[in-house]
């Protein structure tokens, strides 16, 4: 069974593997939607029970919104704000509340868009129950310095940062302040946008890694991430129905030591 992640005083529980919605959902058309509505609802089936989306994304918080119909009780949404108007954040905030059915469990300012002007509106909507987590994101390292800056305001809860065995940096200050501050942690890029699954090392040198459950590189690349016990959820995208339980499974024990991370961060740098 796939572990579940409580972080901080927010009292939120997420699962270890989500799934991300970029490019994977920005589809229009009743073929690809209900091609895309299958991967959700396979997701779901084996356990994953948080989405990421973004405004950002082109048609995937609609599509998602479309996924999840009646079911949409037993699944977390993190979605964003995204835009330098504080008008239209507006705009994008209340399209998602009405997709959602009232509710977005993780709401976070994408990239750090203008977030002065976008986070005290996330806090007024935490305040009245409509939103769980107020988050942050970017995926850039030169913004980590402004990243570390808007954690300490200690008027968020939870943080998004690229994170895998090929890119580590946040392992320097970021990972570290998150756990002082008792922040969760969403990692996105845990494939590196797919460059490092397309880098598969040979079967026998993944033969070391069966006894922790571990099947595919995809799946050794993920539970990498998830034994760094300060990560609480990795959002891997995939277009594809056969992927989705092979993703769900990396996010169950056992947790590789740090011996067996390094092992696997060696074959990510080959």
């Amino acid at each position: 069974m796939m572990e579940q992640r409580a972080f901080g005083a927010s009292g939120l529980v997420v699962p270890a593997v989500g799934m991300g919605t970029w490019q994977s959902l920005d589809v229009h058309g009743e073929r690809d939607e209900a091609d895309r509505h299958a991967v959700v609802h396979a997701a779901m089936e084996a356990g994953t029970t948080l989405f990421d989306t973004s405004p950002m994304y082109g048609e995937s918080e609609r599509v998602l919104a479309g996924a999840l119909g009646g079911r949409r009780e037993g699944v977390l949404v993190a979605d964003k704000v995204w835009t330098p108007s504080a008008a239209e954040g507006r705009e994008q905030v209340r399209r998602a509340l009405a997709w959602y059915g009232g509710r977005v469990d993780i709401y976070q300012i994408h990239n750090l868009v203008v977030w002065r002007e976008h986070l005290p509106m996330l806090e007024e909507l935490r305040a009245a129950g409509s939103v769980a987590v107020v988050g942050a994101t970017h995926y850039a390292h030169s913004a980590f310095d402004a990243l570390m800056e808007v954690m300490r305001t200690g008027r968020i809860q939870m943080i998004q940062v690229p994170y895998n065995a090929a890119d580590r940096l946040v392992e320097c200050e970021i990972l570290p302040l998150a756990q002082d501050l008792g922040l969760g942690v969403l990692v996105m890029e845990p494939l590196g946008s797919g460059a490092l699954v397309r880098r598969a090392p040979p079967a026998r040198d993944l033969a070391p890694l069966a006894e922790f459950g571990v099947t595919t590189w995809a799946q050794a690349l993920l539970k990498w991430i998830l034994s760094d016990p300060r990560v609480h959820c990795v959002i891997p995208a995939t277009r594809r129905l056969e992927r989705v339980a092979e993703n769900a499974a990396a996010g169950t024990p056992p947790w590789f030591d740090a011996d067996t991370r390094e092992y696997v961060a060696r074959l990510a740098s080959r």
